[in-house]
């Protein structure tokens, strides 16, 4: 009975991560099909990130203030500037950037332009001088052609929409919302929920890399979330009072969809995701956690479908496909770079090590010589 139960603690531990991983995706396809249902049903975009971010920052407080009641850094008004500047790139431009694409495009289409974000972030690291390339090594070389071959990817996908491909369940449905239809009459539409979608995208990578920055001076990342969550509900509050002009209907939720899509967004697409991801980078590393990235992109076209009666250009597909190529390139050039980095990193451990006194054995000099896994570039702690 004991071999029998530690057998299936080991196969639970296992399972663990790659489950945690794609409930994770899961939830995310939900919140943007949920969310962009919502908004097409006439909910102000501004208020719904107003109620979002409240509720994550009211969720997520309560386990700053405990875990990080100890050692929490003074706010600096430089930091305090970061912060800002976080606040306006992820929950302000990130997120309505985002959804007023998907609005024009679809629900589909912007998740799956969103996948060349690494690409984006690896160039504007690269233009930072924060990435570094050298080409004449393999991993190098891979991460270049893996960039490429995602905005390759991105621009079939605008250029080319082709025949719309109809899953069997959207047969004879008509499709809800003008998101998707014929390029001909919703070709500029189209077009401005592109560039939205990739401005949406450009802000994101900008806020990873300025993220990367702040925690470097403020690594209490409970608190800094509950902070950039505070702030960008304000910003968000100040936009909904001048487009909506003080008036209050656009603040009534009411108990139906919205809000549920508001609660469901802010706990659990904001909560619960940062302590799962916390989770799994803890076990298996940014990497892994990255290359289900994709998956949100499949789920969110299926439930689209059923739920909006969304179409999928094949141009759609086959750029996809393309990106998450790229994806994946990018992916297996910094696992390659990471192991690259090992040894250099146990040199400078032997460098650093004081000498031994009493003796020890070869098993205990390279246990304590044994070097830690690189710090990840960029942080992937997502607050969308």
């Amino acid at each position: 009975m004991d071999a029998k139960t530690s057998g299936i603690k080991r196969i639970l531990k296992i399972v663990k991560p790659y489950v945690a991983m794609v409930l994770l995706q899961f939830s995310f396809a939900v919140m943007y099909v949920t969310l962009l249902a919502t908004l097409k049903k006439g909910m102000n975009q501004s208020v719904m990130f107003v109620y979002r971010n409240v509720i994550a920052a009211t969720v997520i407080a309560p386990f700053a203030l405990w875990f990080e009641r100890e050692g929490r850094p003074k706010v600096t008004p430089l930091i305090f500037i970061k912060v800002m500047g976080l606040a306006i790139l992820q929950p302000v431009l990130d997120q309505n950037f985002y959804f007023m694409g998907a609005q024009r495009t679809s629900a589909g289409f912007a998740s799956a332009l969103e996948n060349i974000n690494p690409a984006i972030t690896f160039v504007i690291c690269l233009l930072l001088r924060v990435e570094k390339l050298n080409i004449r090594q393999r991993h190098g070389l891979v991460k270049v052609i893996g960039a490429l071959l995602a905005v390759s990817g991105a621009i079939l996908m605008i250029l080319y929409k082709g025949p719309f491909v109809t899953f069997f369940w959207t047969k004879g449905r008509e499709n809800h919302g003008s998101s998707t239809a014929d390029a001909s009459s919703s070709g500029l539409r189209w077009l401005k929920g592109t560039l939205m979608v990739l401005v949406s995208c450009f802000s994101w990578s900008s806020f990873l890399i300025l993220q990367t920055n702040t925690l470097k001076s403020y690594p209490a990342k409970l608190s800094l979330t509950v902070m950039i969550s505070f702030i960008g509900a304000i910003i968000n509050a100040v936009i909904a009072v001048v487009v909506n002009r003080g008036s209050y209907q656009a603040w009534i939720l009411g108990w139906d969809m919205r809000i549920f899509a508001v609660v469901y967004s802010g706990v659990i697409c904001t909560g619960v995701m940062y302590y799962v991801l916390a989770m799994v980078m803890k076990e298996k590393g940014p990497v892994f956690a990255s290359a289900f990235n994709p998956l949100t992109m499949v789920m969110t076209a299926i439930l689209s479908s059923i739920v909006l009666a969304e179409r999928t250009a094949l141009g759609t597909i086959i750029g996809a496909v393309i990106v998450i190529t790229g994806l994946y390139s990018i992916l297996w050039g910094k696992s390659k770079e990471y192991k690259a980095m090992a040894p250099e990193k146990e040199r400078d451990v032997e460098a650093d090590e004081l000498p031994v006194v009493s003796p020890v054995t070869n098993s205990e000099a390279a246990s304590t010589l044994r070097p830690q896994p690189p710090a990840p570039p960029l942080s992937t702690v997502d607050i969308q």
